[in-house]
């Protein structure tokens, strides 16, 4: 045992321990080491939409998944969210989470819509028009 600098006496092997927030795993425990989602890079979005894939089988089937995995999968279980909020309510890293996403992607577990990109919409010009002839009628 030895005395840290508050006073109390822990164990050598206890760095790895917080008082408040218990055990600390390394994002890259989480990840394998990895730090891109996929095989082909697959990059998420903050604002792309997860949804759970209705037709996934049941989680107890596949050993692969970790406890981030299911957390995630539960957290959409409820609704779709944006790859931010799955970070904010899983409290873990973005970085994390894409590279879980990746995993639950290609496992078929989830779908992910994208957000279309600004030079696709629609022109302001066009849908004043259009407004304007919805009024006219």
């Amino acid at each position: 045992m030895t005395e840290d600098t508050t006073g109390t006496l822990r164990d050598p092997g206890s760095q790895w321990y917080d008082n408040e927030a218990g055990p600390l795993v390394r994002p890259y425990a989480m990840t394998g080491g990895r730090t891109r989602s996929g095989p082909a890079g697959v990059r998420f979005d903050l604002i792309a939409l997860v949804t759970l894939d209705k037709g996934a089988p049941a989680m107890d089937d596949d050993t692969a998944l970790g406890p981030e995995h299911r957390a995630l999968i539960d957290l959409c279980r409820t609704e779709t969210q944006s790859v931010a909020e799955l970070s904010a309510d899983a409290d873990l890293p973005v970085g994390v989470v894409r590279v879980l996403l990746g995993d639950l992607l290609e496992l078929g577990r989830v779908t992910v819509s994208r957000p279309v990109p600004p030079a696709q919409l629609p022109d302001e010009r066009i849908l004043r028009e259009v407004i304007e002839g919805l009024r006219a009628l």
